[in-house]
């Protein structure tokens, strides 16, 4: 697997390719500025004839959509299905909607579909694309950081139910994931500042060095700087890409990268998706597993680590948590329905740190619900205390 460079040390990334092994084949991923541009060639026999639906939101086609000219000459006719933007659009009916479109305007086992937008049109893509006739080829074509560092790796699908987060879906692998980075500046901060935190994410359990490069170079990250952005988003998906090639149906390892996702997809449900992006429901999710894995006490965890954590996440002006609109006992709810739940239970993913000085997950099956409940109470009462300045935490 190529080593991304260095956002510091190195000369600005031009172009990262990574190929990600799985059962029954493989997906190549291209992370450059001006990817689409270079995927025109690459791309050209898959799309020779084919018709190709291209999944995206409005706001997206008006800004890039003029990027998939080349991509897309190859293809007997483009047909353009439109979502709304955001996690509103991953539901069974936007889904079927889209199905019966598809259908109607002549789609076969062997057209194609290119998923254009963020995590939720890649999510809502790769589901449509996966049933759709039993099933048909799709590429990523990612146009946020959040999507370019986690959402499109990894093949999973999926759309929401009331009830939770992304509990309909299936594995479904793209053909290919194509990151252009050059989008991004165009992004505002706040989206910038959801994506930043899956990387800090994956950074703080899978490469302590990445870590350090997000806690050296965040204020640039966050002002849209491509040259900046691009080495992230290169050793944020070569990191998951080494971690789901081991795991690849999320049975171990994988489970890891869960970590903050247990609160925080139920805060975003419970929130209606409407007052935090994904990110910031993450965060918060990461600062309660702290607290949990202090309350627990786990072996060799360094607290200077934690704090780092902390201070690296409170960097990043989070909106305050709206606790008053929360109840701890409506999330307990809302988690023990969470995807990842098994038959025996809930399983917690805490950070904890090894002797090198780098950090690393754990999956903990054994959390009394009472600890969780006591420690959810104390978390809503004050998430201040979890040590960011000004931005509510």
């Amino acid at each position: 697997m190529d080593e991304p460079a260095s956002m510091t040390a190195h000369p600005p990334l031009q172009e990262l390719r990574l190929t990600y092994r799985r059962a029954g084949g493989e997906t190549p991923i291209l992370v450059a500025p001006g990817a689409l541009r270079l995927a025109a060639d690459r791309l050209a026999s898959w799309l020779d004839g084919r018709t190709v639906f291209v999944l995206s939101s409005p706001p997206i086609r008006a800004l890039h959509g003029a990027r998939l000219e080349a991509l897309t000459a190859p293809a007997a006719r483009c047909v353009d299905l439109d979502v709304q933007d955001g996690e509103a659009a991953k539901t069974l009916a936007e889904a079927e909607g889209l199905w019966s479109e598809m259908l109607s305007r002549g789609g076969k086992r062997d057209s194609r579909l290119l998923a254009f937008g963020g995590g939720s049109v890649g999510d809502l893509g790769g589901f449509v694309a996966g049933c759709f006739l039993r099933g048909i080829e799709f590429v990523q074509l990612p146009t946020t950081l959040l999507a370019q560092v986690d959402a499109a790796l990894g093949g999973k699908t999926a759309v929401d139910l009331p009830g939770g987060k992304n509990t309909v879906g299936l594995f479904h692998h793209p053909r290919a994931v194509v990151s252009d980075t050059e989008v991004l500046a165009t992004l505002p901060r706040r989206e910038l500042r959801s994506g930043l935190v899956e990387s800090i994410k994956m950074a703080f359990i899978l490469d302590a060095g990445l870590f350090a490069e997000l806690e050296e170079c965040l204020d640039v990250l966050l002002a849209g700087d491509v040259a900046a952005l691009t080495p992230v988003v290169a050793r944020s998906a070569a990191a998951k890409v080494a971690v789901v090639e081991q795991d690849e149906r999320e049975s171990g390892q994988r489970r890891l990268l869960n970590l903050g996702h247990t609160l925080g997809h139920a805060l975003e449900s419970a929130l209606g998706y409407a007052t935090l992006t994904h990110g910031e429901a993450v965060a918060y999710g990461l600062l309660f597993a702290l607290r949990l894995a202090e309350g627990r006490r786990l072996d060799g965890a360094e607290p200077e680590l934690f704090a780092r954590l902390r201070r690296l996440l409170a960097r990043l002006d989070l909106p305050p948590l709206p606790a008053a609109a929360l109840d701890a006992d409506d999330l307990l709810e809302r988690m023990a329905r969470d995807k990842k739940g098994r038959e025996s239970g809930l399983t917690w993913v805490l950070p904890a740190c090894i002797g090198g000085g780098a950090a690393e997950g754990r999956t903990v099956d054994d959390l009394p619900g009472g600890e969780v409940r006591a420690a959810l109470l104390a978390f809503l009462a004050a998430p201040s205390a979890d040590g960011a300045a000004g931005g509510g935490l």
